[in-house]
């Protein structure tokens, strides 16, 4: 039986964490559904380094969300991942984005995390109190206002939760996130 993966992003996603992920579940035969506030085509983001000390922002590719957040029951899910970017910034005040992470959370449901979408999950504190996980480093300060431990790596695992950094260490992300869904052969380049 496939397994079936749900992404929950909006407008402003980075794009490499957004496509990244949902291309390697369709490589591994895992559906897959891009769930946003409003079913519509989202605008990705391209955040790197080049001449100032912060990250730039430009315009990337459109990706279609499948469905809206609120035609979603987390319960038809075997797994979530929350990309980065700056739709976590605005997605994590959907109340039914906050159920969905909830849900997950609770039902010790495996998740991958990475870059901003941390903020999402600090927004269901109670579940993550104690944790321990990853983000960008200037996410920091809110995952431990929330009450979890930030971890000083690019990677890691903590119970059913794979966070990562950014979007270069996308490939061990996706690694671990397997592991979690118990997804025995991954195609891979050498």
């Amino acid at each position: 039986m496939s397994k079936n993966v749900l992404i929950v992003t909006g407008d402003a996603v980075e794009a490499l964490e957004v496509f990244y992920p949902y291309y390697r579940c369709i490589e591994e035969g895992i559906d897959c559904t891009i769930a946003s506030p409003t079913k519509k085509k989202l605008q990705t983001v391209v955040h790197d380094f080049l001449e100032m000390e912060t990250f730039t922002e430009k315009q990337a590719y459109l990706i279609e969300s499948h469905t809206s957040v609120d035609d979603i029951d987390p319960a038809d899910f075997d797994a979530l991942i929350i990309p980065g970017g700056r739709a976590p910034e605005y997605i994590r005040m959907n109340e039914k984005v906050q159920e969905i992470a909830a849900h997950f959370l609770k039902e010790d449901k495996p998740m991958g995390v990475i870059c901003h979408g941390q903020l999402v999950l600090t927004t269901v504190r109670e579940h993550i109190q104690g944790r321990e996980m990853t983000a960008y480093h200037a996410c920091r300060p809110e995952v431990e206002a929330a009450g979890a431990t930030y971890i000083d790596e690019l990677l890691h695992v903590d119970g059913n939760i794979v966070s990562g950094h950014a979007w270069p260490d996308l490939p061990g992300f996706m690694r671990e996130f397997f592991k979690l869904l118990k997804v025995e052969k991954t195609a891979g380049v050498k």
